[in-house]
């Protein structure tokens, strides 16, 4: 089998040689000259033109192809996705609806918020599939089946049957021409060489005609193809970003309602500072005039002791202190009524008693912050 292979591949480069021969011997000098053959510069030219035009349309055709099977293996998988995110949706917000939790209702509400998010972003998924589908993989589909890329690509199929045949008709002129000048004054022979020629030349013609048809067509197509793709890629590119900014935004809002539920939950209790409690006592109480009452509003001597600020309080008046977490107070007096007086960073004042917490060993430093 190889050796057949071989001599046939030896027997193709044989006549291809024979052939560049007879061109050679019949279109150097003589009658008509070279002018008669079809392979001028001009005609070269438009030639490799069109070559050049029909290879890129087939890239442009291959490649729009390629871009409409992705999207529509994108469309295939996306509507997978989009239908199980649906169901987990819907699974969310049942949980949610029952809440049959005995402890709380966190859970519920956060499973609720996440199956309304996750519907939203299903529908943008959805709405993203529908545009490439309808904007990028039917307009790239209907060019790739379209007629104006078949009607160019049938013109320079054409032209290159007639470039064929003109060649074929200048290899017999070449022929003509030889009998012409080893029968000389022969008329018939001579007659034969003038049709040939004018056959010939009807064929040159034609095909420059034809050529400029086939390559201002195959020109078009070109442009439209890369206008179009482009298009379809700016419109693709488009829709995706709006799809992920969207997305982005739902998850934004989602994971801000999620925190903000975990971080009420983790969050130590404060003390109740409810609206009825009574001002703080007036500072003559911290001189000790009223330090024996034991009614609402009196204070108890405790003895002084150093307390640490476990919850952040902001001074409502004059009288009162600011308190920042970590702080150190050395708590004076504390009323019944809840607010304690001490001092704090040099300052006196009074502060809720609920918002420290008594202190038995404090390093020296700390003790030093106080004053």
């Amino acid at each position: 089998m190889e050796a057949i292979r071989k001599q046939a591949t030896k027997l193709r480069e044989q006549v291809a040689r024979q052939q560049q021969a007879v061109l050679k011997q019949f279109g150097a000098g003589g009658y008509g000259g070279s002018d008669n053959l079809v392979t001028d510069e001009a005609e070269l030219h438009q030639h490799q033109k069109l070559e050049k035009l029909y290879i890129s349309t087939r890239a442009g055709k291959h490649y729009q192809r390629d871009i409409v099977r992705g999207v529509e293996g994108y469309i295939v998988t996306g509507s997978k996705q989009v239908e199980i995110g649906t169901k987990l949706s819907e699974d969310s917000r049942k949980y949610g609806a029952e809440n049959t939790c005995t402890s709380g209702s966190t859970l519920s509400r956060a499973a609720l918020n996440y199956g309304r998010a996750r519907a939203h972003m299903e529908k943008e998924r959805g709405n993203l599939l529908k545009a490439l589908g309808t904007q990028v993989a039917e307009p790239l589909r209907a060019m790739v089946m379209g007629a104006p890329l078949e009607d160019a690509r049938h013109l320079a199929q054409r032209y290159d049957r007639m470039r064929q045949e003109a060649e074929a008709q200048a290899i017999e002129v070449s022929k003509r021409q030889a009998k012409v000048r080893e029968t000389v004054g022969n008329i018939e022979n001579i007659t034969k060489l003038e049709a040939a020629e004018a056959k010939l030349q009807d064929l040159k013609s034609n095909m420059a005609i034809l050529g400029k048809e086939a390559a201002a067509a195959m020109a078009a197509v070109e442009a439209q193809q890369q206008r179009l793709t482009l298009q379809r890629l700016i419109t693709m590119v488009e829709a995706e970003r709006t799809y992920h900014q969207r997305a982005l935004q739902i998850l934004d809002q989602l994971e801000g309602e999620m925190v903000s539920e975990r971080q009420r939950i983790e969050a130590p209790p404060s003390p109740s500072m409810d609206n009825t409690m009574p001002p703080p006592p007036s500072y003559e109480e911290v001189n000790g005039i009223y330090a024996s009452q034991t009614n609402n509003g009196s204070t108890d001597s405790m003895g002084y002791f150093l307390g640490e600020v476990v919850h952040p309080y902001q001074a409502e008046s004059d009288v009162e202190l600011n308190l920042s977490i970590g702080d150190y107070v050395v708590v004076r007096k504390v009323s019944n009524n809840g607010w304690a007086e001490g001092e704090c960073k040099g300052k006196a004042g009074w502060f809720p008693f609920g918002y420290v917490e008594r202190r038995e060993r404090v390093l020296a430093s700390k003790v030093a912050e106080v004053f």
